[in-house]
């Protein structure tokens, strides 16, 4: 049976009906609405922002999160997954075009914009079909935790000066913060007002009436409060002006290519990264995790068709699936809900939502975000496993300190050392037969009453045996062996999965060595992939069926039926 999740072969690259179309329940359509209407209400002011980091017309902001989202929905395995554009990739958006920018006009920014988005559609595109998802089994469960307890500090710092209509040249998470702290003074009470209001009011709505809409509630309240109030009197700052109009086909100029390609592929990076992360972080137990293979196609597709149609470069965003989903998204309905209120945006609602306080705004993120701050997780895992909570811390800081992809890039690397490490020190037990049954088990001070055969050493090294561990199972076994002084010892391989050539010819030497100073060895449980690989090699000639047994039970009794044997001093060195 395939895990949820895992790519059956060719599954990558084919797009058949997606899942949640084919299981759609009526019940989720009222959920996936409202969800997508609340996600609206976030996604299009940040993409307005995010065009403008990009040093690009705000209106392009709108259409990437228009064509993206539809083609995503569309061709996507991740259900919550909400795809327009992020902080990072604007960034690194606004730092390519600049490399390319003549000052030439609108048009040319345009043309320029194209290329480098259709350029990301591209290698997206083909890390799916090279099958390169497996990157993604990189993030582990960890790593997520921390991941979204730092984007979720990330997230709270980067609105708290929304919130207090205080403004500042952003910067470093600790450069914001003390830009925060110094701007205290230059408070706006009244913008300060108007957040708070909207916290309480979000805060008091989700206790008192779960089932409600609060978020689309706010924003309309914070809406109406700047019409009819006059808020901007007082200093309370809004969306501001917002163009009309549908997006023009923009073609690219090919001539960019060779320029643009690098930061395109970084931007490729990013974008599949994050969306990966993001889709990963918030699929509900029980739903079909996100296919790496196919993310990488759909979302190259979806960059590909916001290229052609006046998008910047897109990905899955951390904060709008966050709200997405808490917002109670069951499928990607929800993005079409917030693809069709982007489109009525484009048409008929620009001067409406550029009445939206920041403030509001403000205060809608930061609730939802919040909820991705959990220290039970964190405290779950220490509980459990000490190294995965350094993971998990190191994600979380690392998000914090250097970045969203750069502080997944770190526990990643901080993973795989501490895996690497792991896999060079692999454990060896030595067995012991409880009392009056057949079951085998470790040496322990909790079960004195064991059986241990005198002469006879039963050892389970546990792993992959391979270059890089092979000298340290060997000094383990070695040094079992010179305490216990045996004459025959197994090994006993059920859980050796697999026994690289390296190990192999040191286990072929050691068998001569030991031999030559008295010591038989048999191997029992070798599991078929291991056997084959022995009796391929001198040593299954060597051992022959009499020295490579069935299971251990059966050792014990042959080496019982072979009577009393006494135990003959062993050789020194490595057995491996």
């Amino acid at each position: 049976m395939q895990r949820q999740g895992a790519e059956a072969p060719g599954r990558n690259t084919r797009f058949p009906i997606p899942e949640w179309v084919r299981g759609y329940q009526r019940g989720w359509l009222r959920a996936d609405a409202i969800a997508g209407l609340i996600a609206a209400a976030v996604v299009i002011p940040k993409a307005f922002a995010y065009a403008t980091i990009a040093g690009l017309p705000v209106q392009v902001g709108l259409y990437t999160a228009l064509v993206p989202m539809v083609i995503y929905a569309l061709l996507g395995s991740s259900r919550p997954l909400s795809v327009s554009t992020t902080t990072t990739l604007a960034i690194l958006t606004g730092a390519a075009l600049a490399e390319v920018s003549t000052g030439e006009g609108a048009a040319n920014l345009a043309a320029a914009c194209a290329t480098l988005t259709l350029l990301t559609g591209v290698i997206l595109v083909l890390g799916g079909l090279l099958r390169l998802g497996f990157v993604a089994n990189f993030i582990s469960e960890p790593v997520l935790v921390g991941f979204k307890a730092g984007i979720g500090i990330v997230i709270v710092l980067d609105q708290v000066p929304k919130l207090m209509g205080i403004h500042f040249d952003k910067g470093s998470f600790l450069h914001n913060l003390l830009a925060i702290v110094h701007g205290i003074p230059e408070v706006s009470m009244a913008t300060l007002a108007v957040g708070v209001i909207t916290v309480v009011g979000l805060v008091a709505l989700e206790y008192a009436f779960p089932r409600a809409p609060a978020p689309l509630i706010a924003v309309a309240g914070g809406i109406a409060a700047m019409k009819f109030l006059g808020l901007e009197r007082y200093g309370v700052s809004a969306v501001g002006a917002v163009p009309t109009g549908l997006p023009a086909v923009t073609l690219p100029d090919l001539a960019l290519a060779a320029t643009l390609w690098p930061a395109a592929l970084g931007i490729a990076l990013m974008s599949f990264t994050e969306s990966i992360a993001a889709g990963r972080a918030f699929a509900r137990a029980g739903e079909p995790l996100p296919l790496p293979n196919r993310e990488f196609i759909a979302t190259g597709i979806a960059n590909a068709g916001g290229a052609l149609l006046g998008g910047m470069p897109a990905g899955g965003g951390t904060t709008q699936t966050a709200v997405n989903r808490l917002a109670g998204a069951r499928t990607q309905v929800a993005e079409l809900v917030t693809a069709a209120a982007s489109l009525l945006t484009a048409l008929l609602l620009a001067p409406v939502i550029g009445l939206m306080p920041h403030a509001t705004l403000a205060a809608v993120v930061i609730v939802y975000s919040v909820g991705l701050i959990k220290p039970v997780e964190f405290r779950d895992i220490a509980r459990v496993r000490r190294t995965e909570f350094v993971w998990a811390l190191v994600a979380a800081v690392g998000v914090v300190l250097l970045g969203t992809l750069q502080g997944i890039v770190a526990a990643i690397v901080v993973s795989l050392v501490a895996l690497a490490w792991q896999m060079s020190d692999p454990p060896v037990h030595v067995l012991g037969r409880k009392r009056g049954t057949n079951v085998m088990r470790p040496r322990s001070d909790e079960h004195p009453e064991d059986e241990f055969l005198p002469g006879l050493l039963i050892l389970r090294p546990e792993g992959r045996i391979y270059f890089a561990n092979a000298h340290q199972v060997g000094r383990k076994v070695q040094a079992c062996i010179d305490a216990e002084q045996p004459r025959v010892v197994v090994l006993d391989m059920g859980g050796v999965f697999d026994l690289e050539y390296t190990a192999l010819k040191m286990l072929i030497d050691a068998e001569k060595r030991l031999r030559d100073s008295g010591i038989a060895l048999w191997l029992s449980r070798l599991n078929p992939a291991v056997l084959e690989m022995v009796q391929r090699s001198p040593l299954g000639a060597t051992l022959g069926p009499e020295r490579m047994l069935q299971n251990t039970e059966v050792a014990m009794k042959r080496y019982q039926a072979a009577g009393p044997i006494e135990p003959r001093p062993s050789t020194s060195g490595e057995l491996l």
